[in-house]
Order: structure tokens, then sequence, then C-alpha cells
């Protein structure tokens, strides 16, 4: 075997990792959690929430810590804001579960320990692909839902403040275009892998067979 072959599948020797690297917080994270559901009111006036508790340090965020209330009909809002206004295709939310809402069952429904912690998984999972997108962080109906005490339902579509700032500030100095929002940050329980090859393929295809259209898969 030649010299060359021998250095090309040789390992690369990589730095020692110190206790700053391995216990020190990483450069970017997005963690969200769903915790500690509260069933309130009686009859058909009777829901869940379930506390929503956001911790990064991403610059696009104006607040680094945030815990805010929300029900289901919260995540149905934003589901539906952002498919209206950004023409993201967003992942599913757990089902309504209609059949458990019927009247005279012999147990609570919705409201029965286990299927409240089963929607609580799936409410967590569906929030944190949504918040981990760099193009999703734009919308402002995003930091609405994850920093803000009340949701304003008769707010103005479009790129949160922050965002709109720094593009102002990009076209003052003649750059024409905002720097690209931050992405690669880290979600609860999410490990890097091919899905962000796939999300580029087929956004690759779609501008193919739609020139012009933005469309952002979340799967």
């Amino acid at each position: 075997m030649s010299d060359t072959a021998v250095a090309d599948t040789r390992r690369l020797n990589s730095k020692p990792q110190d206790l700053t690297d391995a216990y020190g917080p990483p450069s970017n994270f997005l963690e969200i959690d769903i915790f500690n559901p509260q069933t309130v009111g009686v009859g058909r006036a009777r829901f869940t929430t379930y506390e929503v508790r956001m911790r990064t340090n991403l610059p696009i965020f104006k607040l680094k810590e945030s815990c805010v209330r929300r029900r289901y009909s919260d995540f149905e809002w934003l589901k539906n804001e952002l498919e209206r206004d950004s023409k993201i295709v967003v992942p599913p939310l757990p089902g309504k579960a209609l059949k458990r809402q019927l009247p005279f069952r012999g147990d609570e429904g919705i409201f029965e320990e286990s299927f409240i912690e089963e929607r609580r998984q799936g409410l967590e999972q569906f929030i944190n692909k949504i918040a981990g997108h760099p193009l999703a962080q734009n919308e402002r109906c995003l930091h609405m839902f994850l920093q803000e005490e009340a949701i304003d339902r008769n707010y103005v579509p479009g790129k949160n403040e922050r965002e709109r700032t720094q593009a102002g500030e990009a076209t003052g100095r003649g750059e024409g275009k905002a720097d690209a929002p931050l992405n690669g940050s880290l979600m609860q329980g999410s490990i890097p892998g091919p899905w962000d090859y796939e999300l580029s393929q087929r956004q690759m295809l779609n501008q193919l067979s739609h020139p012009g259209a933005q469309v952002l898969y979340l799967f």
C-alpha cells in the first residue's frame, strides 16, 4: 500500500475535550418544554392548559427565558397562522380525539391523565420542530406564541420586530438583504442528521415545479 493510501485512511487527530467543552452550554441552543398540565372549568367550558417554557441563546428571540400557558386551541392557532401567512407546511398536531368528547362516557375522556400526557408529548414534539427551524423563527406569530402572556389574534402577520430591525439596518448599509437567520439550533431531544439534506432537496424540487414559491417542509 502506498504512503498516500495510508495517509488517506488514517484517522484524523481530534482536539482533546476539556471540562468547559464537555459541560459548558452549547454555542447555539433552543429548548422548549411542555409541562404542568392543568384542567380548569366545568361542563362544556372545561379545558386543559399547559406551560410552555423556552430557554435559548439565539439572538433572534427577544427573551432568553420565557414561560407562558397555552391550551390546545392556541397550538391550532399557531399552525393555521404559519400555513396561511408564511406558506410553511408544518407537521400535524396530535389529534382532537373527537370520540373521547362524546357524552355518557364511562371515563374522563380527553381529561384522562393518560390522554393528557399523550397529548403533552405530541404538543412538545410539534412546537420543537417548528421553533427549531430558522425560517419559522422569523415569524411574528411564533414569537407571540412562545413569549407573550396573551395572544393577540388581531395582530398584523409578518416578520418579528427584531428581524424587521435587522433588515432595515442591512438595507441602510446598502447590503440589500438582511443576514440569514441562524440555523443549527439544537432542539431538545433532536439529533442532527440527514433531515437537513432531505429538506434542501424538497425545497429545490418545489422551486423547480413552482417558481417563486417559498414553501418550507418541517416533517
